[in-house]
This record gives structure tokens, C-alpha cells and sequence, in this order.
């Protein structure tokens, strides 16, 4: 028994001393429990939603819409013209836009067939693409029976309708009639239905009135191909690949680790071949692995699962931005400790962060407010934005330049520090 508890109390000196180790025993669960902490406590109250409106008619009625949109505390309304909308939902900021084309305020559903209202959607964000529908179609039902109110701008153009009609010597004796009969109805139609809703009673028929009269909704799916996401397959793989650079990423860092252990690397120094050729090869290896990875979830999502591919020639820029990127962060990490323990446990913790924040695990719209602004320095959000935007979004050569600009400057600069830290702990 003497002997167990000395082989015990032997191990546990040992991990006291190894600063590293223990903190990934005990300083890293509570750091973990302090951050799921605020994620949960964040999400007592939903975030609203990021939509741009987009204003072409500029009119009172227009404008009162507006102002209905804005009184939600689901949404966030950002006011932008159309082309700066579009490219926002594009590039997964924004849910979508709200555009409220010409004519709308005037025509006041008397106008044709055509959709005076334009929802242009991220085809990723489906869930919430039914709930904007429906915050939509509520502003439009309240905006609509102010608008057809005693004092609204509907009845008093309806009124104009009327005379016009009267003077319009362009359409028959019956013709004329027909209408006046038509508008003299519905105007008292309306004003019944003023006396309903005032009265506590029907306020389902009187909203179903003013949203038949009310302008059309058309969806517009937001990506340059026009069509979107044909499947799950075609959101969820980017981040597949993510997970495999992550794993390509520790295991040569590990790698790096045991080599300095068991000599190997030492070994290496001592050969007529430079250090810049030692690490260069490695970094070679490290890139030609994650390559093959990428490659492979690629071929078989495409050739099994009929993940589409836009754009092959700006996929190969993604691809080789990520995997350069990680290949960067493989030589930094492999620098955070001088054992198997202490790096395994620096190099997952750091990069299960990355995926945590970047929406690998968690999707961004699920995140507080803050943890949304955090994203923005996860490299794999910026990994995963490149790949969709190759493969569904449609970005163009402008849009795709910021993420892979990232993805090679964060990996380069990684690279550099990884390689100094090496070369100082052989010194």
C-alpha cells in the first residue's frame, strides 16, 4: 500500500511542477465554464436580427412602413441602398434586406400584380428567413390599417381614386359605374372595419382585408448564382474542412514535439542541410497533407453528396489561403511547450476557440451580440466564408480578397514567430 501511495504522490509532484500541464487540468475548465457561462447568460434574450431596408419609394407610406419595422425588438434595422444590401447578405453579415420598391405607397394594392416589396434572403439562414417573413408581413398588416384608417394616406387616396374615375372620360358609362360602385363599397367596407377593430372584435378578418390589399412579398435568394444552397451538404462541408486542417494542424505540431524529445530533430540540426531547409520541409509536408484532406472531403462531397462548385479557380485560392493559414499556426503551436502534454493541450484549446467562434460548433445567429463581434478574429469563420464563397455564395474576385488576405497574412506572421521560438530554444 506504501508503494501505491508513493508512485501516487510521485505523479502528482510531477504534474504541480509541469505549469502547462496542470493548467489545462484545472486553469482551463474554469476558464471554459466562465466562457459557456456567458454564452448562456447572453442568450436569455434572443439577438435581433441584422436587416438593411431599403427604401426606393420615399414616401409617407413607405416611411410609416418603416417605422412599423423598427418598432420590432426582434429586428435591427440598418438603412442602405440596394446594391450595398445585396453585398452584405452576400457576405453573411446581414440576414437579409428589405426593399421596398417604387410605386409601392402609391398603388396601396390597387396598383397590379406585381411585388412592391422585395425580401432578399441568405438561402443559408432558412430558419430565420420564415421568421423575417412573418415580422414582414405583421408591420405590413399594422402599417396597412393605419394607411386604410379614418385619417390614413389609403383612405384619402382611395377617395382621389374615386374622383378620378368620375372625370376619366377615357373608359365607358359602365365601365365607370362598375368602379364607383367598387370604391364606394370598399370604402365603407373599410370604415366597418374600423368600427370593428375599435370594438375589441374581428381583428383577424380586418387583418386579412388590409393584408389582401396590401402590396406582394417576393423572395429573392441572395447569392450570385441566384439559386443558393441546393442542400445541407453545401453549408455544412466548409466547416468539415475546417476540422481536418485542424487536425492535419495538431498532428504535426505533436510531431514537431516528439522529434525534439526523442532527438530526431537534433539530429536533423546536426546534417549538412540548413535550418531554413528543416523547416521548410516540414512546413512542405504540413501543407501537401492538408491539401490531400481538403481535396478528398471535396471530391467525395461532390461526387456522392452533389456539393456544387461555383467557381473552381477561386475554391483553389480558398483551399490554398486555409491551408497555408493553418500550416502557420502548426509551427506556432508546436512552440507552446516542450511536451506532448502542454502542447496538445495549448494547441486544441486555442483552435477549438477558433471553431467555437467562428461558427463550427456554434452558429453565429445562436450568439450574444458580443460573441458575434468576437468572430470576427477566428481565422476559421474567415476559412469558412472563403469556401462558401467559392462554392454557393458567388463572391466575386473583390469579395473573396478579404478572407484570403487574412488567411495568408495571419499564417505567414504565425509562421515567422513559430520559427524564431524554435530556433531561440535551441539556442
Amino acid at each position: 500500500m506504501s508503494s501505491i501511495l508513493a508512485i501516487a504522490r510521485k505523479d502528482l509532484r510531477l504534474l504541480f511542477r509541469d505549469r502547462a500541464g496542470f493548467f489545462w487540468v484545472l486553469g482551463w475548465p474554469f476558464l471554459m465554464a466562465l466562457f459557456f457561462g456567458s454564452i448562456i447568460g447572453g442568450s436569455d434574450e434572443t439577438s435581433p436580427m441584422k436587416v438593411a431596408l431599403v427604401d426606393e419609394d420615399r414616401t409617407d407610406y413607405s416611411r410609416a412602413f418603416g417605422a412599423e419595422l423598427r418598432k420590432s425588438s426582434a429586428l435591427e434595422i440598418l438603412e442602405a441602398p440596394r446594391d450595398s444590401a445585396t453585398t452584405l447578405v452576400r457576405r453573411g453579415r446581414l440576414t437579409g434586406y428589405i426593399a421596398l420598391r417604387p410605386g409601392m405607397g402609391a398603388s396601396l394594392g390597387f396598383g397590379g400584380d406585381s411585388a412592391t416589396i422585395e425580401l432578399g434572403l441568405d438561402p443559408s439562414r432558412r430558419a430565420e428567413a420564415g421568421y423575417l417573413e412573418g415580422l414582414v408581413t405583421q408591420a405590413l398588416v399594422q402599417s396597412m390599417q393605419g394607411s386604410f384608417g379614418p385619417d390614413g394616406t389609403g383612405r384619402a387616396s382611395l377617395r382621389e381614386r374615386m374622383a378620378a374615375v368620375q372625370t376619366d372620360t377615357t373608359i365607358t358609362v359602365e365601365r365607370r359605374d362598375d368602379l364607383t360602385s367598387f370604391y364606394t363599397n370598399l370604402d365603407r367596407f373599410l370604415g366597418s372595419l374600423d368600427t370593428v377593430t375599435t370594438s375589441g372584435t374581428g381583428s383577424a378578418t380586418g387583418s386579412d382585408a388590409t393584408r389582401a390589399l396590401g402590396p406582394n412579398l417576393e423572395i429573392t435568394a441572395v447569392t450570385g448564382q441566384g439559386d443558393g444552397p441546393r442542400s445541407a451538404f453545401e453549408v455544412t462541408f466548409p466547416s468539415a474542412m475546417m476540422w481536418a486542417l485542424i487536425g492535419v494542424c495538431m498532428s504535426f505540431a505533436i510531431s514537431i514535439v516528439q522529434e525534439r524529445l526523442t532527438g530526431t530533430y537534433l539530429r536533423l540540426r546536426l546534417a549538412p542541410i540548413s535550418k531554413a531547409q528543416i523547416l521548410a520541409g516540414k512546413g512542405l509536408a504540413a501543407f501537401l497533407a492538408a491539401l490531400g484532406a481538403t481535396v478528398l472531403l471535396l471530391a467525395f462531397g461532390s461526387l456522392v453528396l452533389g456539393v456544387r462548385i461555383a467557381s473552381v479557380p477561386k475554391l483553389a485560392a480558398a483551399v490554398l489561403a486555409c491551408a497555408f493559414c493553418f500550416v502557420g499556426l502548426m509551427m506556432l503551436i508546436s512552440t507552446l511547450g516542450r511536451t506532448h502534454q502542454a502542447v496538445a493541450g495549448a494547441g486544441w484549446a486555442l483552435l477549438l476557440v477558433q471553431s467555437m467562434t467562428g461558427g463550427g460548433m456554434i452558429p453565429l445567429i445562436a450568439m450574444p451580440p458580443w460573441m458575434q463581434a468576437v468572430s470576427h478574429f477566428s481565422l476559421v469563420k474567415w476559412g469558412v466564408l472563403s469556401v462558401e464563397g467559392a462554392i454557393w455564395r458567388g463572391f466575386s474576385w473583390n469579395e473573396m480578397l478579404i478572407p484570403v488576405s487574412i488567411l495568408l497574412a495571419v499564417g505567414g506572421i504565425a509562421f515567422l514567430i513559430g520559427a524564431r521560438a524554435l530556433h531561440r530554444s535551441d539556442t
